[in-house]
């Protein structure tokens, strides 16, 4: 039986065409195949792609015979077999003709043999005989191999025949290799829109944990890792604690023995810095780690030079100084193999954006809570006391609901500052303001409101409760006092209160009437002064 055959040249011609077309990978190592069959006459072609995770050959694509499809297609022999196969001694020309006899093909996997007898003709095709010719990338890499069968002529190759199989075969490396190279550069593309996306969404925002999860789901979805996980150093323990996740579940993360930075910074060393990020293999890591430390032991590993097999890969999350706020882990890349540097610097792409978001989120709710807060003190501030007053006064006249107002202030604050020191000052400050914290009950809130001026709110207050809440300051001004501060024994205040409605019913009032119990108190010598109720 022949087959319709193209010219060489016009071989030659479809697959350069083949090259320009950037068509789909299995549709282009088809076209390849059947043009090359056709061309050359061979009945079957068999093309053999290299799979770095694996260090092996799988059988893709078969074009002709359909024994031959059947026994081949998906089959896959270790690069140790193609190393026998590919030997000096069978090089001729470019490709590597195998003699009938010369290798032990049983102790090499499945092969197809086709059927028929050797013929006494030493230029006749036997049906032991194979042809292969490397595929290769233009630095030399091998991409895969070419098998050629059953030639139509009954006859092994001349070799001019070869010249021509060696130069269409490199033609359709040309066309495999931009193939790959455009896959890849469309994965780059996504990656690269993914980060444009996961910036835009995390821009502005102050939560951590939304922050980090936006980035381990378009690290996920860009990178192709099936695990990531972004962790915050906790300042109080040095922990390493995570605070987002994809793929693993955040709940059994933090079940885990949390590492420290102590741990983990053996691993943070430039012998593994690959393009911002640390990448070591798992004997590194583990030589480095304390045995104490639970390894997670990667799924998705392959073998072989290229392959991931259980490697660690680490970006440091840095703020604008350079201290360590965190980092991102990463594990079981889809394909298997170790991430090339376009991929790693895509990854310390999206760690920057999420280092300069936390920062940029930090500063901005640092910004919103400096809008109603005191910046030295932390308390609620003046604006925030109008504001609140007027709600509260609000609600009580409406709803017959009654709070107190008092209104503190520091006794001889300025000669204090003036003896110990503005810096002394400022400790004395807020220290005050903390027991001011430390005496409150749940609902109550307190304010700085000036210098050395306070307010406290609180909520259903008698008089007894006002009573107790300034008990409970003066007991701790006197802990205070005992803790060896020099300024602490000079530190003590002043109260006024009124109550709403009893003795006001609008803001205005009602601070003026405790402002005024206040100065009562600090000439009478008390420490706290009423507003008589109506």
């Amino acid at each position: 039986m022949s087959l319709p055959t193209i010219s060489p040249l016009r071989g030659l011609v479809e697959v350069t065409r083949l090259l320009r077309a950037r068509e789909d990978l299995p549709a282009l190592l088809d076209a390849v195949a059947r043009t090359i069959g056709e061309s050359l006459g061979y009945r079957t072609v068999a093309i053999n792609l290299y799979r770095p995770a694996w260090d092996d050959f799988e059988v893709t694509t078969v074009h002709g015979n359909e024994e031959a499809r059947a026994t081949l297609l998906g089959n896959a022999r270790p690069g140790d077999d193609w190393t026998v196969l590919l030997s000096e001694r069978f090089e001729r020309r470019g490709a590597y003709v195998v003699p009938s006899g010369s290798v032990d093909w049983d102790s090499l996997g499945p092969s197809y043999v086709p059927q028929g007898t050797a013929a006494d003709d030493p230029d006749a095709w036997d049906p032991e005989d194979a042809l292969f010719v490397a595929l290769r990338d233009q630095q030399g890499n091998l991409l895969g191999i070419l098998s050629v069968d059953e030639p139509v002529s009954g006859r092994r190759p001349t070799d001019d025949e070869l010249d021509v199989l060696v130069s269409l075969t490199d033609h359709a490396a040309l066309a495999l290799e931009a193939a790959k190279e455009a896959a890849a550069s469309a994965r780059h593309q996504r990656a690269l829109e993914e980060l444009l996306a996961v910036s835009s969404r995390i821009t502005g925002e102050t939560s951590n944990a939304e922050i980090l999860r936006r980035v381990c789901t378009g690290i996920r979805d860009a990178l192709d890792f099936e695990n990531v996980c972004a962790a915050l150093v906790d300042p109080q323990s040095g922990a390493v604690v995570p605070q987002a996740a994809a793929g693993w579940h955040l709940e059994e993360l933090l079940q885990r023995e949390l590492v420290t930075v102590a741990q983990i910074e053996p691993l943070l060393d430039d012998e593994f810095l690959h393009e911002g990020c640390y990448l070591l293999t798992h004997e590194e890591a583990r030589a480095r780690l304390a045995s104490e430390v639970e390894v997670y032991p990667s799924q998705l590993n392959g073998r072989g030079p290229w392959a991931w097999n259980r490697h660690w890969l680490i970006v440091p999350l840095h703020d604008g100084r350079g201290a360590l706020l965190g980092i991102i882990w990463v594990d079981n890349p889809c394909d298997r193999l170790v991430p090339s540097a376009d991929r790693l610097q895509a990854l310390r792409i999206f760690a920057n954006d999420a280092s300069s978001a936390l920062v940029s989120g930090r500063h901005l709710g640092e910004l919103r809570f400096l809008a109603d807060h005191d910046p030295l003190t932390r308390l609620l501030n003046r604006r925030a006391f109008v504001s609140r007053l007027d709600g509260e006064v609000a609600r009580a006249t409406r709803y017959g609901r009654s709070f107190g107002l008092v209104i503190a202030d520091l006794d001889d604050f300025k000669q204090l500052n003036d003896r110990y020191g503005h810096a002394s000052g400022d400790e004395a400050l807020v220290a005050f303001a903390n027991v001011l914290v430390e005496s409150l009950r749940k609902p109550d809130d307190a304010f700085r409101i000036g210098g050395d001026e306070f307010a406290l709110l609180i909520s259903e207050a008698s008089e007894e409760d006002t009573v107790q809440v300034v008990a409970r300051v003066e007991t701790l001004l006197e802990k205070l006092a005992a803790g060896g501060e020099p300024w602490a024994d000079d530190l003590s205040a002043s109260f006024g209160s009124a109550a709403c409605p009893e003795v006001a019913q609008d803001s205005q009032t009602l601070f003026r009437l405790a402002d005024e119990a206040l100065y009562d108190a600090k000439r009478s010598g008390t420490v706290l002064r009423f507003v008589a109720r109506a």
